[in-house]
């Protein structure tokens, strides 16, 4: 089977290691080609994937289950295969780590799918050993899941459910956790017993749309700028659960709090370019800066966990729900480059403040898959009312904006700053599942570059080209499930088996689950 010839090649390395602690470093990367690849350049290597024809097969995925896949879906990232030389590399560090911090736990840490860190603490010498064979987890503790007698469930068997994953570890993750006493982590992959990857994994999907923005000749600078508010500790009150902002200013964060954790996330390979107080008492704003690839959305997780673990070392419940009733506000900026990673895509060079016609079709996929976006970057029913906070109407969508430099659009093109030219993506709530948030936007964003022959005219330009189609964002979760389910483009790359947990686990939560408890979820659950 697949995952044992894997196991088989990881335990034949561990003994290399073992055998040869002096082996010299190897360098992981080899030298990029020189030179910019021009725009034309790129969506001619576009147009060439495209032709490309893969013929599809059955993937066996989990026991009653099956998906149609790629060939590569069902192999683990190349990458994620270390040469022996490498392996005994990133052993050497992270044992010279575990002895300098005489670590004594080490967490093998996923994602469920809200977002939410799942993980299996081992004691520390098992470590070596839980790298070769990985770590059992029930299932059901990634996939919360209603019970399959339910009508939208009928269809997949409950043995699924209780069957056991295997997390694996990616190496380059482990960092040691200075929140945690003498405990370190490592972000974990999810894999059947039988070797294939998890298709409900948010981490996976969202590694396997850069996969396919890699061999499109693109790839994704992006960074999350979340929002998150600090309360006390709650107080009951005429019988009812009241949390108090913990700080009664707006100028006033808490700054011993904020710089623990600032600095906390910088020693776990998360580095903030700015924290602020935002629009409320006790609500804060941090932005990270952007990297390529997968690293952003491994951040905005590490935050997610990691500021609720330094808010109680404070006597403080750090939330990502304000006690109004909304939940914060969770932003993906991205741009475009070049495989290569030395041209943003998305700047012109006219020196004009306008997106390169990379960068319009690119938008206009993300303004032609809006509504279906919505639904898994605002995932609940107070995510929700975030879009309509500010109409008085009935009406049960409101449209779809964009604009250059317009912090009131949904799609906010930014064209100032050292950073370059990019979009900030403001459908998102801070409670969405950040992996998701990016699977979603890279998904939208190439299909617009290989269906988009309109292109975007500015607000107040008139040019001979076309616009796209008004789009409208359902205020309802019911609806924008709906937009989800009918659109073909998010479930193909997203995947049929995730869009069926997924729609099936919302509507669970719709039937089940009133605004009260929802709000104690985000308080507590979100952790």
């Amino acid at each position: 089977m697949h995952l044992l010839r894997i196991l088989w090649l990881l335990t034949l390395n561990l003994k290399s290691v073992e055998m040869n602690n002096e082996e010299d470093l190897l360098q992981e990367d080899s030298t990029r080609d020189e030179g910019n690849e021009t725009e034309a350049n790129s969506m001619n290597t576009l147009r060439r994937t495209r032709k490309k024809v893969t013929k599809p097969h059955i993937c066996s995925t989990e026991v009653g289950e099956t998906d149609m896949s790629n060939s590569n879906d069902c192999m683990r990232d190349s990458s994620q295969i270390l040469t022996p030389p490498q392996l005994s590399s990133r052993m050497k560090h992270i044992r010279q780590a575990m002895a300098k911090n005489r670590l004594q736990f080490v967490r093998f840490e996923t994602t469920d799918l809200h977002g939410v860190s799942r993980s299996k603490t081992i004691p520390a010498h098992f470590f070596q050993e839980k790298v070769s064979h990985g770590v059992c987890m029930p299932r059901g503790y990634l996939e919360v899941i209603p019970n399959p007698k339910d009508n939208e469930m009928n269809h997949i068997r409950a043995t699924c459910f209780n069957s056991d994953i295997v997390l694996m570890p990616e190496l380059s993750t482990f960092r040691v956790l200075p929140w945690a006493d003498r405990t370190a982590r490592v972000i974990c992959d999810t894999f059947t017993v039988t070797g294939e990857p998890l298709l409900t994994s948010p981490r996976y999907i969202a590694k396997r749309q850069l996969s396919q923005l890699q061999a499109s000749g693109f790839s994704l600078l992006s960074a999350f700028i979340y929002d998150f508010c600090i309360f006390g500790v709650p107080e009951i009150l005429n019988s009812k659960i009241i949390s108090f902002p913990a700080s009664a200013f707006l100028n006033n964060h808490d700054q011993p709090f904020m710089q623990e954790l600032v600095d906390g996330l910088y020693h776990t390979g998360a580095n903030v370019e700015s924290f602020s107080s935002s629009t409320r008492p006790g609500q804060m704003e941090i932005s990270f800066l952007p990297e390529f690839g997968i690293s952003s959305a491994d951040n905005a997780f590490t935050l997610r966990t990691g500021v609720k673990e330094v808010a109680r070392k404070y006597n403080y419940i750090a939330s990502f729900f304000i006690e109004t009733g909304f939940c914060d506000s969770g932003i993906l900026s991205h741009s475009l480059w070049d495989v290569d990673r030395k041209k943003n895509m998305f700047c012109s060079t006219s020196g004009t403040e306008q997106l390169t016609i990379t960068g319009k079709k690119w938008l206009a996929g993300l303004l032609k898959h809006s509504a279906a976006l919505s639904c898994l970057m605002a995932p609940s029913v107070s995510c929700r009312k975030r879009y309509s906070k500010d109409r008085k109407d009935l009406k049960k969508s409101v449209p779809t904006t964009w604009g250059y430099n317009d912090n009131s659009c949904i799609f906010n093109i930014k064209c100032h700053g050292e950073k370059g030219t990019r979009i900030e993506n403001k459908l998102g709530s801070a409670t969405a599942n950040p992996y998701l948030m990016l699977a979603a936007t890279v998904a939208a964003g190439l299909d617009g570059l290989h269906s988009s022959n309109e292109v975007l005219a500015g607000p107040d330009e008139s040019t001979d080209f076309y616009q796209v189609e008004p789009s409208e964002i359902p205020l309802k979760l019911e609806d924008a499930l709906v937009a989800l389910e009918e659109d073909q483009c998010l479930r193909q790359a997203l995947g049929e088996t995730f869009i069926r947990y997924f729609v099936a686990m919302k509507k669970y939560e719709l039937e089940n689950e009133e605004i009260a408890a929802e709000r104690n979820k985000f308080l507590e659950y979100f952790i």
